[in-house]
């Protein structure tokens, strides 16, 4: 019998403290007859029926009830009607609003230190506010966010495992504060509310160059709003102004970048318990909240998500002992260690070895230094707090005697979002590529779309989601994080619509804030999240930002279409730019700059018609057409060869459909692939031509070549990485070069994604599985195999339901099995030419083809 599964609003998993008043609902149909389908639906508000809808909708369905106010909990329940006949109610979601408007909030910041006294990873402080209940209580929730980060304690007990709370965001125009239940956490009589509160981003170092400190305030501060209600509905926010109290805890120093310092002896045992003495305590300096935008995330916090041991444990000679994790992580390290009062433990991080030893040049300006200092009564156990490395070794230094084997553990910590998307093969480097691909993404995605999570950046670089948002869409339900980092590229974006290369912006040296393919996330990441999870309200939240970067591209151009001069990075990390120069890239940077402003008008006009704007979307058709016309006269010959004559300028013409005729397509298919084959089909792309290159080849019938720049070992390859040991993705091809040393240019990261985007290549041309419709409703199920590949599958989780295409070549037969979920349905193109395309619905489907085998070894030929 079908069944109604994950009902739920909007953007998050859970919906307390949503941030609108109207969220969307959505729900999943589960144990569906084959080819059943919802054609109708019906809410439940609070035990009251609202009424039969018919309609096939059930992802980001419209809010049914009068708007939420404020604090506003309702309870909501959802069943369908499909061919069979009705489900049963869904599992009751309960939908909290959380504070709607800035009136809500009547609570000012408090703050332990106004200006630091110092430049340099400055001490953590701890706050807390004694205060009495009396009388039942119905929920009680604290509303609260921090300039800098934050955690609270209410009673002694953690009120959240979230970390880095609350994240960064453009402080300047925007803050996320946070909703937290702790109804079961307070007590009739006297309690007591604790915070532990360090720099973080706002005013700790952050950016390139030796960073910025203090780049949003001098001040750090907490705001926390902490509301009872009670039985008869009656709401209070309780007085705490006059009770906070400050004092300097063990946090001795605490950055993002250069770790942090803890002294166990300078604990304060019950501080953030009821009863405790704060006589001795300061009074904070109150901040007024401003004019700074509160508001509730659209993405999910960042927690632990795993703990790892070490697969090896090393006394070196120096002394330290080094443990290797077996995976390099974005995280920090949790230890368990007993010794002499004022013992000091240094925990060093790093990435990679070279020379056996821990590379730490790559980290530049972040030590990554965490300090433990020993209380001495008893074994221990601490993890920081205020800080995260990338690594995947750590050396422990001063370790008293010899560590038991649970003595040290890593702790991963990234955004905690859902896993959706996974892909297997029957080429083990293949899949350990992919895996790679998913770390990096873990490992990047803490709290906002970064470049690298362990040197001094770690910083928002919008080049790089913009060619892995297809990707990231893949493998989690990043819709939230990435809607959230969308608000912050809206918030920074320049009158004159530039979007700055990285995103929050921080002013740390780089010399231009906008280029083209990267300021262009502004545009293609709203319409991928749209195409890959069916969200058109993020393009009519977005809408408005995407056509003022397309007119700020347009005014860069000749008046006539062309881009011809400015700052542009062009394909960054072009494999034979020099180290020192990782922009010097063989393709015409403006060829780069004109093809992405054709290929980002024509979003923002087929974004336009689809929202009904059909002025607009006639004017930026017109933008792309005359960008599209210079394009051709300045850059195509008649055949269709281009004058920049690369492999990435040639994927571009071919994957952003820049060449006039199919004549000219096949010009270029050919000269692509003669090139790639000359090349030894090794990569001779860089950061924009190295995400489209397999698809322009496979779109011209080059699968082949395709096949053969992903199976490439030699360095620059996507699989030289992996016989280097590497588990994740790297910043250059050579990061590490074959001697095993590490490349000596000043940027050199084992932890970026962007290269890692041609894994969307893998879920929608190898293992076939691709969106024909927003959100998956209607699919392509097309693989294209290789003749050294037996087998490929790849396995979503779409907004309706677990899809799936899982091909292999047995015997001389290819077998493709698919699964459609219930509400979508899928074309299959089988391969080979064995037969006309076929549609499906909802269930389990299998083809069977003779493999020709001819066919493939022609290709490869």
């Amino acid at each position: 019998m079908t069944t109604i599964t994950d009902l739920r609003a909007e953007l998050r998993p859970d919906a307390l403290g949503i941030g609108t008043a109207t969220p969307r609902l959505s729900w999943k149909l589960a144990e569906a007859a084959p080819g059943d389908a919802q054609i109708a639906y019906e809410f439940e508000l609070e035990g009251r029926p609202l009424g039969r809808v018919d309609s096939t909708d059930q992802v980001f369905v419209a809010w049914p009830a009068s708007p939420l106010r404020s604090r506003e909990r309702r309870t909501m329940r959802v069943r369908a009607w499909t061919g069979s006949g009705a489900t049963d109610w869904s599992e009751p979601l309960a939908v909290e609003a959380g504070l709607l408007d800035a009136a809500d909030w009547v609570t000012d910041y408090v703050s332990p230190s106004t200006a630091a006294d110092r430049t340099g990873p400055r001490p953590a402080y701890l706050l807390r506010a004694g205060f009495r209940l009396d009388g039942r209580i119905e929920r009680a929730r604290i509303y609260a966010s921090a300039h800098g980060i934050y955690e609270l304690q209410l009673n002694g007990r953690p009120v959240s495992d979230e970390l880095l709370a609350p994240g960064w965001t453009s402080y300047r125009s925007r803050q996320r504060y946070q909703t937290y239940d702790v109804t079961e956490l307070l007590k009739d009589g006297d309690n007591a509310l604790g915070a532990h509160l360090s720099d973080g981003w706002y005013r700790g170092r952050i950016g390139f160059h030796g960073g910025v400190w203090d780049n949003y305030g001098t001040d750090v501060a907490l705001l926390a709003q902490l509301e009872l209600t009670r039985a008869d509905g009656s709401t209070e926010v309780v007085p705490l102004t006059e009770a906070w109290r400050w004092a300097e805890g063990p946090v001795v120093a605490a950055s993002l970048y250069d770790g942090e310092t803890y002294d166990a002896r300078a604990e304060v045992p019950g501080w953030s318990t009821a009863g405790f003495d704060d006589s001795g305590w300061r009074r904070p300096t109150m901040i007024a909240r401003g004019s700074v935008s509160l508001e509730a995330p659209t993405g999910v916090p960042v927690r632990v998500t795993e703990v790892l041991r070490p697969v090896s444990v090393e006394r070196r000679p120096n002394g330290r002992i080094r443990f290797d994790f077996g995976q390099n992580i974005a995280g920090k390290l949790a230890i368990r260690v007993a010794g002499e009062r004022g013992s000091v433990v240094r925990l060093h991080h790093a990435e990679v070895l070279e020379d056996d030893e821990l590379a730490i040049r790559p980290l530049r300006s972040a030590p990554s230094i965490d300090i433990y200092t020993l209380r001495g009564d008893g074994l221990e156990e601490w993890t920081p707090t205020f800080t995260v490395h990338g690594f995947r070794y750590a050396e422990a230094e001063g370790w008293p005697g010899e560590p038991a084997d649970d003595a040290v553990v890593a702790l991963v910590m990234h955004s905690d979002m859902v896993r959706t998307g996974w892909f297997r093969s029957s080429d083990p480097m293949l899949d350990r590529f992919h895996e790679n691909v998913v770390w990096s993404m873990r490992d990047n995605f803490v709290d906002l779309p970064t470049d690298c999570p362990q040197r001094d950046e770690r910083l928002g670089w919008t080049g790089d989601i913009q060619v892995f948002a297809p990707a990231a869409s893949f493998l989690y339900s990043s819709i939230g994080t990435l809607a959230g980092w969308l608000r912050d590229v809206v918030a920074e974006q320049g009158s004159d619509g530039a979007v700055p290369n990285f995103v929050p912006w921080v002013e740390c040296g780089f010399p231009e804030p906008s280029s083209a393919a990267w300021g262009d996330a502004a545009a293609v990441v709203p319409w991928v999240l749209h195409e890959r999870f069916g969200d058109e309200k993020i393009l009519r939240d977005q809408y408005d930002s995407m056509a003022a970067w397309v007119d700020h591209l347009e005014s860069q151009s000749d008046g006539q279409g062309l881009i011809r001069e400015g700052f542009q990075l062009g394909d960054w990390l072009d494999p034979t730019a020099p180290p020192e120069d990782p922009g010097d890239a063989r393709t015409d940077r403006y060829l780069v700059a004109t093809a992405y402003l054709v290929k980002s008008a024509r979003i923002v006009a087929d974004t336009a018609a689809l929202l009904g704007r059909t002025a607009e979307a006639d004017h930026y058709s017109s933008v792309a057409a005359t960008a599209l016309t210079a394009f051709r006269r300045e850059y195509v010959s008649p055949s269709g060869r281009l004058v920049s004559d690369t492999p990435t300028a040639l994927s571009l013409a071919l994957v952003f459909d820049l060449l006039e005729t199919d004549a000219q397509r096949a010009v270029a298919g050919r000269r692509l692939r003669d090139l790639v084959e000359q090349g030894g089909y090794v990569i001779q792309t860089g950061f924009v031509g190295t995400p489209i290159i397999c698809d322009a080849l496979a779109l011209v019938g080059h699968v082949d070549a395709a096949y053969r720049l992903l199976f490439q070992t030699a360095c620059p390859s996507w699989l030289y990485a992996v016989t280097m040991g590497a588990t994740t993705v790297w910043e250059r091809w050579d990061s590490m070069l074959p001697d095993g040393t590490v490349n000596p240019g000043e940027m050199t990261s084992f932890n970026h994604y962007a290269l890692g985007a041609v894994v969307d290549f893998l879920h929608r041309v190898v293992a076939g599985l691709a969106p024909a419709a927003p959100g998956y409703r209607r699919m392509l199920i097309a693989p294209r195999p290789a003749l050294d590949l037996g087998s490929a599958e790849a396995r979503l989780d779409t907004p309706y339901g677990l899809a799936v295409s899982s091909w292999r070549k047995v015997a001389g037969v290819f077998t493709l099995d698919v699964v459609v979920p219930p509400g979508a349905t899928a074309e299959v193109r089988l391969p080979y030419g064995a037969a006309a395309p076929v549609v499906v619905g909802s269930g389990e489907h299998r083809f069977e083809v003779p493999v020709d085998a001819s066919a493939e070894e022609d290709r490869v030929a």
